[in-house]
């Protein structure tokens, strides 16, 4: 067996030297120790509790989202390359206040934009089981008003379970069709990062023995027929159900499994919940690295072709293995 690469080895393979060295050398490993920071965070509060508050798109916040929120942003504050971010419990995207040790930053060089979701599933952190950390690294000093598909160039889906793991993808405008999609182990016993995975990616249909799916919000079944018609076809074809409440465990099992499908429909009752920026979008990179496909159900376009407009954009998500979804979008769409 082979000892797994140093993420800073792996990069050096994969990414030239005088390419992204910014994103290679800082922007990435400090988000990635950061989620390292908050899993240590979330072990170490005991009390978890409403912090009183709620972010702005109206979800009440614990004390675990607030002080998340603050190791990240703690550790954007020493990336000078990182002009600007925003998180799902701020109000709006700001720039960098970077730290007063932090030489300033070349504009004429690389420059970046963050938008992350420090604690993605509080509503199941009671119950102690696994969530999530996501951040979508933007190619520009702000992610709004800008395409996902060819600006937002890499993203972090960071696991917060018995161990701490994440998958990684980049995929750079200067080489569109050479994504990377690795796994990285993260430990708080040392700096290290270690890439566990060097090439994630779905399997292929022949591949397949046991198909999984996760449906969130199964009572929306209860109101729209073509949901119901969908899971009844999941039962009927003996798909292996594997659905947490948790949207980055939930994902991430497919990444695991190398096959699998999430759907978060929208209904005339069940309006459209995750926000593209701080959720779908970043997933949805991950998804199309790994060789799979992420849409929006509600017009079966891929969400990588939404422009982000503001920081509450919401949308469904359908994401997986193609050809999963590829049915699932037919059959919500009564076709």
């Amino acid at each position: 067996m082979s000892t797994p690469l140093l993420l800073e080895d792996f990069l050096k393979q994969k990414l030239p030297s005088s390419d992204r060295i910014h994103l290679r050398t800082s922007v990435l490993p400090t988000l990635l120790n950061s989620i390292t920071s908050v899993a240590q965070c979330l072990r170490d509060s005991q009390d978890i509790q409403a912090a009183g508050s709620q972010n702005t798109s109206g979800d009440h916040q614990l004390n675990v989202d607030l002080a998340t929120n603050d190791i990240i942003h703690a550790a954007i504050r020493t990336c000078p390359s990182i002009i600007s971010a925003s998180s799902e419990e701020d109000e709006g995207e700001n720039a960098v206040q970077h730290n007063s040790n932090i030489s300033p930053h070349d504009s004429t060089q690389e420059q970046y934009s963050v938008a992350f979701d420090p604690l993605d599933g509080s509503s199941i952190i009671p119950a102690n089981w696994s969530v999530g950390t996501i951040i979508g690294i933007w190619d520009s000093s702000t992610a709004l008003n800008q395409r996902a598909s060819s600006k937002q160039v890499a993203a972090i889906l960071g696991v917060l379970g018995p161990r701490t793991t994440a998958i990684v993808a980049i995929r750079l405008p200067s080489s569109p069709d050479s994504p990377l999609c690795f796994e990285v182990g993260l430990s708080s016993s040392t700096q290290d990062i270690l890439v566990i995975r060097e090439n994630v990616q779905f399997k292929s249909a022949e591949e397949v023995k046991t198909r999984y799916f996760a449906p969130a919000n199964l009572r929306a079944a209860a109101q729209d027929a073509a949901y119901k018609k969908l899971i009844e076809h999941f039962i009927e074809k003996e798909y292996t159900l594997r659905y947490s409440g948790g949207l980055v465990p939930d994902v991430y099992h497919a990444f695991v499994k190398g096959h699998g499908v999430y759907v978060s429909p929208v209904t005339a009752k069940s309006k459209a919940k995750l926000r593209v920026l701080y959720e779908v979008a970043p997933i949805a990179l991950i998804v199309e690295c790994a060789g799979g496909r992420a849409v929006d159900p509600a017009t079966g376009r891929d969400i990588l072709e939404k422009e982000v407009r503001d920081v509450d954009d919401r949308s469904g998500l359908v994401c997986g293995t193609r050809e999963e979804v590829d049915m699932v979008v037919r059959m919500l769409r009564g076709q």
